[in-house]
């Protein structure tokens, strides 16, 4: 039973210190009326810490923090205006206050000295958030949802952690572990693997094929999955050919954790949501609404990197660093006590970027490695950063001397913010003149959201972002569009600029809009900056297709490709030689290595080139297969 775990750690506090004792998720929390106790436990809860080898959190019981009204202004006297506060808001019911502020830094102190005056004069315990620099609006009302359901989170994260701690002392006999592959077995897109033991169910990944309508969503029927028995959902990253299908999962039922990181739980929410507006702006019936997405938003439980966490009895995890886009994480899962090591690698990227350092290669143990071929034939390899910068200077200074427009289909989060920063450094830098940089569609949103979490990015951007004259994506340059009124005046009547618009692939948005309009012309450029799905408008472009017919209702339309069409790999994927270079250095080095999310000739490729580089042991299943891990 979970109250198990719950009297081994009463057994060594003194009778009457605990008011109350509860779970919020893997983490055990003790409230205390005894504000002695609290102030001073004699480092008790640290030795029981060492004992059961478990996360635990002594607060003050609700009855003891200063009223909200008083706390709020002793709060910021203590902070001070310097750190520009947004907000403050209070949990009661989980003695929590939440201070969201412009300079956390000023909001925290020195060793956080003041922090800890909050906590001891106030009684409530601080959380500091970051505001975005730039305004987002998803961040506000993902914050606000946690709020307004904040006694059915406490409900929620207490459920969680009595079915985790179940059966806790336990003896686990006969184990064993198989992932089944729901989608993204020699494929790109609807990402989705089941991991199963005899006593846990965790879903990694739950993503839409947006190239295709045809088989677009994973093998959810699979005899395997049964939503009711579903422990936990990971999601790796917000893109949502890995994340589009987990509000759907909510539609039929099921209540149970999402972990990720924050700024993918902000993202995915975001791209979620656009998808529900596209779908209904298309005339059909979205497959899921924003209310299954809010609902998606209470279950989620967010993690850092390199932070452990059990999430079922026998199966704990720690997310680290992808390198892909903004909090993409790679998902290390230790099944069983020291059973079988495993890594899910998602989508990698193993070079640093100029947003993101690279993908984390160092495990505390390891035997088995999922991992991704996007980019794994052996043809698959892309220019360096240094000749990147040099293609995209020579595009955009031709098509400018012709007087032309450039249009880059971006995906929303990864790609866009790269290439603002890319075209920042060449102004900067005197190699380019100072042109409007125009971000239409979900860029602008996604880049808001770049700038409530710089530690995620690297130290070099990081530190930008942290001087605000120095802040690439606050550049007086660049503007957002917000209207179709708008758009026409850039196409119409507006000089040179680039555009930054979404969707990446062509698949509907913004970006469709520019290319109807600027496609005939000659003077323009339509460069492509990431990965074309196959039987996309994107792929099709780039493969030379020079008629694109449209409809619209009963009325079609040919449209004549006679801009310039030109391609350069801005990708937030691992290229062949990364790959191969990732398996180099992981450490330990694995026994067996499964390839999934690339195209099958990719996927078969890169995993013949492991086994005859590595003598490691190597398969690519297809979807539907189920493959013993142990």
């Amino acid at each position: 039973m979970p109250t198990e775990i719950i009297k081994e750690i009463m057994k060594d506090i003194p009778d009457g210190k605990i008011s109350d004792a509860v779970f919020e998720g893997a983490n055990i929390v003790l409230y205390t009326k005894d504000e002695k106790f609290l102030k001073n436990e004699n480092g008790l809860i640290k030795s029981i810490v060492n004992k059961i080898k478990k996360r635990i959190e002594l607060r003050p019981d609700p009855s003891l923090c200063m009223d909200p009204e008083k706390a709020e202004k002793k709060i910021r006297k203590l902070i001070g205006e310097e750190a520009a506060i947004a907000q403050i808001l209070f949990d009661p019911q989980r003695s929590i206050v939440v201070i969201e502020a412009e300079k956390p830094g000023l909001a925290i102190g020195k060793q956080g000295e003041v922090l800890q005056e909050i906590k001891e004069k106030t009684l409530w315990v601080p959380i500091i958030k970051r505001t975005a620099l730039i305004r987002s609006p998803i961040i506000e009302n993902i914050r606000e949802v946690l709020y307004q359901n904040s006694d059915y989170r406490r409900k929620f994260l207490n459920k969680t952690g009595e079915r985790i701690y179940n059966g806790w002392t336990k003896q686990k006999m006969h184990q064993w572990i198989r992932v089944s592959y729901l989608g993204g077995g020699r494929q790109v897109g609807r990402s989705c693997l089941l991991l199963q033991t005899p006593e846990s169910r965790v879903m990694l990944d739950c993503g839409i094929d947006v190239s295709t309508t045809d088989e677009a969503y994973p093998y959810l029927e699979a005899p395997e999955l049964d939503l009711k028995e579903l422990d936990a959902v990971i999601i790796s990253h917000p893109h949502i050919d890995h994340s589009g299908l987990v509000p759907y999962l909510f539609k039929y039922g099921y209540r149970g954790p999402v972990y990720c990181t924050e700024p993918t739980r902000d993202i995915m929410s975001l791209l979620q949501l656009d998808m529900v507006k596209i779908q209904r702006g298309e005339g059909k019936d979205p497959i899921y609404t924003s209310e299954e997405v809010r609902e998606m938003v209470k279950h989620t439980i967010t993690l850092n990197y390199e932070e452990v966490t059990d999430i079922t009895p026998d199966v704990r995890i720690t997310l680290y660093n992808a390198g892909h886009t903004l909090g993409s994480a790679m998902v290390h899962i230790h099944v069983g006590n020291g059973l079988h090591n495993l890594l899910y690698t998602a989508d990698i990227k193993f070079a640093k970027t100029r947003l993101l350092t690279g993908a984390a290669t160092q495990f505390p143990r390891l035997e088995t490695v999922m991992v991704e071929a996007t980019y794994g034939g052996k043809e698959n390899v892309t220019q360096t950063p240094r000749d990147q910068d040099q293609v995209l200077q020579e595009i955009i200074v031709n098509t400018l001397n012709r007087g032309g427009k450039i249009l880059m289909p971006t995906l929303g989060t990864g790609r866009g913010q790269e290439v603002i920063v890319l075209v920042e450094k060449l102004v900067k830098d005197g190699l380019i003149p100072e042109i409007p940089i125009y971000i239409d569609g979900m860029v602008w949103d996604i880049t808001a959201i770049y700038t409530a979490y710089p530690e995620f990015l690297n130290s070099t951007i990081r530190q930008q972002i942290f001087q605000r004259d120095n802040n690439p994506f606050l550049n007086p340059n660049i503007k957002q569009v917000g209207s179709q009124k708008e758009r026409k005046q850039i196409i119409e009547e507006g000089g040179p600029c680039i555009i930054l618009a979404t969707s990446g692939m062509l698949q509907g948005g913004p970006s469709v809009e520019y290319l109807k309009n600027m496609a005939e012309d000659k003077r323009h450029s339509l460069i492509f900056s990431c990965y074309q799905g196959e039987n996309t408008l994107g792929r099709r472009i780039m493969n030379g297709e020079k008629e694109i017919m449209f409809r619209e209702g009963q009325k079609e339309e040919v449209l004549h490709i006679n801009m310039e069409i030109l391609k350069i790999e801005i990708s937030g994927h691992a290229d062949r030689r990364e790959l191969m270079s990732f398996i180099q250095h992981l450490s330990p080095r694995p026994k067996r290595i499964l390839v999934n999310h690339g195209e099958a000739s990719r996927c078969l490729d890169l995993a013949s080139s492991i086994h005859k580089q590595f003598r490691i042991e190597t398969e690519a299943p297809r979807n539907l297969e189920t493959v013993r891990i142990k």
